[in-house]
């Protein structure tokens, strides 16, 4: 075994959605600002190539990623460190937290959820020298794995994904729902200042602040008042009301700055038209 000092723990995070490994990396510093995230990983293969690297603590394991998945990465470093599974499907949870053997986040990560995770995880580090302990986890742990690639192996379609961020179906977009903390919050769509996206998930930015949902940005867009809300960039929609003014940067592009955030977005070539005439 190669769990290091309860006083200095690490993490790796993977992740395919780099939106979600920056978000849990962000809420993490909130919560635990001891614990340091010393590697991120982009697919399975990565996390466990890093893992060998940093040999961190705790590793969070995306449980689908392209390549080698988190299950499977799991296999390899599990004896080693702490693992928590990140997912988008609720139905993959179930025994995983039950047995205690690991911790399984549903995505977006809550942060109320992920703070029981943190004490989880303290106490499991605090634990680690009681050696039968640590053993009788890994029992369990591979158990779970089992349990869970099993369930991977389902059809697709077999395992739907949790609700996205859209208030309702249908008709023009009025207001978002997101998790913010314990709090489901409905944020009035002519609040959003911008949003940013990969590819399943979008940050949805306010004057306040700011909340991570389930919803493509390609939904989105179709959804919104195309007077007020513009698409920029591939992975960046902004509300024109949002803007305070527009630089222009080379090889036609341009960048966009705002009234009320620091963030400058980007504008890139196929949409500088919507802006020569500011």
């Amino acid at each position: 075994m190669s769990f290091s000092a309860p006083t200095a723990p690490t993490a790796l995070i993977a992740d395919d959605e780099p939106l979600l490994r920056d978000s849990l990396q962000r809420s993490l510093a909130l919560l635990w600002p001891e614990l340091r995230v010393v590697a991120q990983a982009r697919n399975g293969r990565e996390a466990v190539e890093m893992f060998e690297i940093h040999r961190p603590d705790i590793a969070f394991l995306d449980v689908h990623m392209p390549g080698l998945n988190g299950m499977e990465a799991a296999r390899q470093i599990a004896r080693q460190a702490q693992v928590v599974f990140v997912t988008a499907f609720e139905d993959y949870a179930l025994q995983a937290f039950e047995r205690g053997a690991i911790d399984y986040l549903v995505k977006p990560v809550d942060e109320v959820r992920l703070a029981d995770t943190v004490g989880r995880l303290k106490d499991r580090l605090a634990e680690l020298p009681q050696r039968s302990r640590a053993d009788g986890s890994q029992a369990a742990l591979e158990a779970v794995i089992d349990e869970l690639a099993r369930r991977m192996a389902r059809p697709p379609g077999a395992a739907a994904p949790t609700a996205g961020g859209l208030a309702t179906d249908t008709g023009p977009l009025q207001w978002i729902r997101a998790s913010v903390g314990s709090t489901l919050k409905l944020i009035p769509v002519d609040e959003i200042l911008f949003l940013r996206s990969d590819e399943k998930y979008t940050l949805v930015v306010t004057a306040e602040g700011e909340a991570l949902i389930r919803t493509p940005i390609r939904e989105l867009i179709e959804r919104l008042d195309a007077q007020r809300f513009v698409q920029v960039h591939r992975s960046v929609v902004v509300n024109l009301h949002a803007i305070s003014h527009v630089t222009r940067g080379p090889n036609e592009t341009a960048d966009l700055h705002l009234k009320a955030r620091p963030e400058v977005l980007p504008v890139s070539r196929s949409y500088l038209h919507l802006f020569r005439q500011m």
